[in-house]
């Protein structure tokens, strides 16, 4: 959209340029104004609608001044944004339209000025709806579909003054607070961290940004993390609790509704920005949002924590920057729940349901049992009293350690496999055959370290759920077809050489243990 006019005042007031009194309305020349209107259909073609829109969209030619042409946006994010991705794509179709352009002046415009048309529809405050309902009886129910609208009769508000509703964050479950956590010696410090985090004033800079906790299922990061998000919302605080999922669907539909900077600009007005399950998020362009948004935030002096299933180093799908910056923080893993807080998590789940259940009696005996027959997560162990209770309300029959051995066999799971790393072969193998992991990992072609190098990727293969290309990657950025090379090479080595059969059997075993 062109500028009929300049903003003299923010222009002089960013020492760009001064003007004298006789200047102050001075037009954009119209030939300029026919250059900017082409320059901006040169560059929808060349990046495409969607990319136009949330970066372009609100972009302004104020003037051409010698050879720098004065540009100007409604944001300092746009601005930086702009200028460290856009500006020589910029100059170059600019210049092709006024030649004498050969730099750029980029300015935030001010706040008090009135905005164009278009611009006004998309300051118009997005409504997100839930489509869905969440079942208040479960903490793991799945969040309800995001739809987006728009609020014709909300008029244009400051974006500080926006909620975290307006966001669409997902519904916090009430019953998933730091008064309701059972801490142990596995969850003690994630715990901790926690509430330092949840309780920190909001007048200081964040102590661990961003806060990084990840848990094998069930053993209570999501728990965990609404508590932070209940905790500083009460504080006062702008929270907002998004699932990976919920992320995605929100910035996909902000994309197509042409709202993209809207949404972000919202996003990164509020304090505590929490989300779950990182591990699911997917596509290159949602990835790189998301960094933006965790920049932005930590830039700002905003609180981040997110919660996944692994930790960053292993999250192979995701962008290297986005993984360095969750590595960035503080990352604490919760680990499997020993002996004592099983018993603590039954006994609290017995008293729960003894609420409705008066007459639901759980003899220590079966409590102990109970506990050392189910050694993989809380989800389990709710599963293993809701048995015991069904037991006892259909059949009238009192719990004995046989009885109770009957109702929850379906629950004791034999111990699973360890899960195997390649850092961990890596580091294994090269130990093995007396070489570094550098170099492995390196270019070398020497026969003492080409070995090593195909046993430990072969290792990788059967080991773990890695692909070729993953793996390949995690080897010093090789090709797909070199691991598949390797991989089938020491399989038939193997099958030809004992020594080298019992070496990978040991290594394997090794791994596993």
């Amino acid at each position: 959209m062109l500028k009929p006019r300049i903003d003299a005042t923010r222009l002089q007031n960013s020492g760009i340029v001064r003007f004298s009194p006789d200047q102050l309305e001075t037009p954009v020349a119209p030939s300029h104004a026919e250059a900017w209107q082409r320059t901006c259909r040169r560059l929808r073609a060349e990046v495409g609608e969607d990319v136009f829109n949330s970066w372009f969209g609100r972009l302004e030619l104020d003037e051409v001044h010698d050879d720098t042409a004065r540009l100007s946006v409604p944001t300092k994010f746009l601005k930086s944004w702009i200028q460290s991705h856009y500006t020589d794509r910029i100059i170059a179709a600019l210049s092709s339209e006024i030649p004498v352009v050969a730099a750029l002046a980029i300015s935030v415009r001010s706040s008090g000025r009135v905005a164009m048309p278009r611009m006004a529809e998309i300051n118009v405050p997005l409504r997100f709806e839930e489509t869905g309902t969440r079942s208040s009886q479960s903490p793991f129910a799945p969040p309800a579909p995001l739809s987006f609208r728009r609020d014709a009769d909300a008029a244009p508000r400051d974006i500080k003054h926006l909620d975290a509703e307006a966001l669409g964050g997902s519904p916090l479950d009430r019953r998933l607070t730091f008064s309701s956590f059972l801490v142990g010696r596995s969850n003690q410090l994630a715990h901790a961290a926690a509430q330092r985090v949840a309780q920190a004033p909001a007048s200081e800079a964040p102590l661990y940004n961003p806060l990084y906790i990840h848990a094998s299922v069930g053993l209570g990061k999501t728990h965990l993390i609404q508590g932070i998000a209940h905790c500083a919302s009460e504080a006062g605080r702008r929270v907002i609790y998004l699932t990976a999922e919920k992320f995605m669907y929100g910035f996909v539909s902000a994309l197509k509704a042409q709202t993209a900077i809207a949404f972000k600009e919202k996003l990164r007005a509020i304090d505590v920005l929490v989300i779950d399950d990182v591990q699911f998020l997917q596509g290159k362009s949602i990835q790189q949002e998301f960094c933006h948004t965790l920049n932005a935030l930590i830039d700002a002096g905003r609180q981040i924590v997110i919660a996944s299933d692994r930790p960053p180093s292993d999250l192979e799908t995701l962008d290297e920057r986005v993984r360095s910056r969750l590595a960035g923080g503080l990352c604490v893993e919760m680990g499997s729940l020993d002996e004592a807080l099983r018993v603590k998590i039954l006994d609290t789940r017995i008293a729960a349901a003894r609420v409705s259940q008066p007459t639901f009696e759980v003899p220590p005996a079966v409590v102990s049992l109970v506990a050392m027959s189910i050694q993989t997560n809380g989800r389990d162990l709710d599963g293993a009293v809701n048995r015991l209770l069904a037991h006892v309300t259909l059949t009238g029959a009192p719990l004995t350690v046989e009885t109770a051995e009957i109702a929850i066999r379906d629950l004791v799971r034999t111990r699973e496999p360890k899960r195997v790393k390649i850092e961990d072969i890596q580091k294994l193998v090269a130990t093995h055959f007396n070489v570094s992991r550098a170099d492995i990992l390196s270019s070398r072609r020497t026969a003492t370290v080409v070995r090593p190098r195909q046993i430990a990727m072969y290792l990788a293969k059967i080991l773990t759920l890695r692909s070729l290309p993953e793996i390949g990657r995690r080897f010093g950025g090789r090709d797909h077809t070199t691991v598949l090379h390797a991989v089938r090479k020491i399989e038939g080595l193997s099958n030809n050489d004992g020594q080298l059969s019992e070496e990978l059997e040991l290594l394997k075993r090794m791994l596993m243990d």
